[in-house]
């Protein structure tokens, strides 16, 4: 599948997804989607996002949630902000990364999780078989 146009009139823009349960915060959470989705390649170099305010009504958050999200994105390189436009991945993000490095993004929240598993004190075999049951029924939904 190739990477989408980020000027096909098209192309639906990127929207974010989060978990209200979630102990993390939400910005920390869109700071997260937004670097997997670009190492994937799903978000490309020159791909506008969405504003801060349509960000902010889709998700019914508080405006500066999403702009902290952007900033942080901003200083660690992956946006770039042009005055007067809507940020942009940023150019020298060109290609999705290795598969290694994408697959190391993955092991904190797995981590999390095992240790989660560990303190239900859940068999090893039933938290792998609910992953691939939830990430086969993710992929089904996308």
């Amino acid at each position: 599948m190739s990477p989408p146009d980020p000027h096909d009139p098209d192309h639906s823009p990127f929207a974010f997804r989060i978990n209200t349960g979630s102990t993390e915060p939400i910005y920390r959470q869109m700071v997260e989607q937004l670097r997997r989705c670009v190492a994937s390649g799903q978000l490309v170099a020159g791909q506008e996002m969405p504003s801060v305010r349509e960000v902010a009504s889709q998700l019914a958050v508080h405006p500066m949630t999403v702009s902290k999200a952007y900033s942080l994105l901003e200083a660690e390189g992956l946006l770039e902000r042009r005055r007067g436009l809507a940020m942009r991945v940023a150019a020298q993000h060109q290609k999705a990364q290795p598969r290694a490095a994408r697959i190391e993004l993955l092991r904190p929240v797995l981590s999390e999780a095992a240790a989660q598993a560990r303190q239900l004190e859940l068999p090893a075999t039933a938290a792998l078989k609910l992953f691939e049951t939830i990430l086969l029924q993710e992929g089904a939904s996308s």
